[in-house]
């Protein structure tokens, strides 16, 4: 068994931050409403039940439940159900429908397959989880389609955010506080968004502690990203609140 040290308990801190993170997006739904805080919400939550299924293999040891569960919510999933929250942001409400209709059938299928395939023992590390377990390894196929579809949206849809509103700054189009302060948060959601990716990379390569590290500061920086977002946002509701004017807008 490996050394343990105190990157191989980051997953544990991770998950513990990103519930609280979810619980918080949840809260403003129920307040505000809108698919795209519901889906965040979903998927902060997901991101933090794939961290504690390799919390769990890292520090007590593989089993075939936890693996299979650890794969579908953080190998397979991934970053798609918060890729999700950005299409009903950005897209029109058709499409979005259309594409979460799509995204909901291919991971179903996928993780049915996932839950069928035979497990090889003699390839389990006791403390890493990997798909290189899986008798069917064309199921890890289904992944990388997934993996991408949340590139295009989250990581994309937060670059295209960005520049929208760097745009709107220099041309004085709107507030400029708030134009500023959301630019500077979907950069940090774009830069949180890729450092799992990278973590993934390394740690196929054997270099695992790396996705523990880029995991926990990912979640971090998209919670900070989300903090700018917001945060303007909701001072300005309370001042117009005090005042009996109308709520800004989401």
């Amino acid at each position: 068994m490996r050394e343990v040290t105190f990157v191989h308990y980051l997953p544990i801190l991770t998950t513990i931050i990103s519930m609280v993170f979810s619980l918080l997006i949840y809260k403003r739904y129920r307040k505000f409403g809108g698919n795209h805080l519901l889906w965040w919400s979903w998927g902060v939550l997901v991101f933090g039940l794939g961290t504690f299924a390799e919390s769990w293999i890292t520090l007590l040891g593989w089993n075939v439940s936890i693996f299979r569960f650890w794969y579908i919510a953080g190998a397979l999933l991934g970053g798609a159900p918060l890729a999700q929250g950005t299409v009903w942001l950005l897209l029109q409400p058709k499409t979005a429908k259309l594409l979460t209709i799509a995204l909901i059938l291919f991971v179903t299928v996928s993780a049915v397959f996932v839950l069928m395939s035979p497990i090889e023992l003699d390839k389990v590390d006791p403390n890493l989880p990997s798909g290189t377990v899986f008798t069917w390894q064309w199921v890890r196929g289904f992944s990388p389609f997934i993996n991408t579809y949340a590139v295009i949206f989250l990581i994309g849809g937060a670059i295209i955010s960005a520049l929208r509103y760097r745009k709107q700054i220099k041309d004085k189009s709107a507030d400029a506080e708030i134009a500023h302060d959301r630019f500077i948060g979907n950069v940090f959601i774009a830069v949180g968004a890729i450092l799992p990716g990278i973590g993934g990379g390394a740690s196929r390569v054997g270099y695992t502690e790396v996705l523990y590290i880029g995991e926990f500061i990912g979640i971090m920086l998209i919670w900070t990203g989300y903090w700018f977002n917001t945060g303007k946002i909701d001072q300005r509701r309370e001042e117009l609140a005090a005042m009996g004017k109308a709520e800004f807008a989401e």
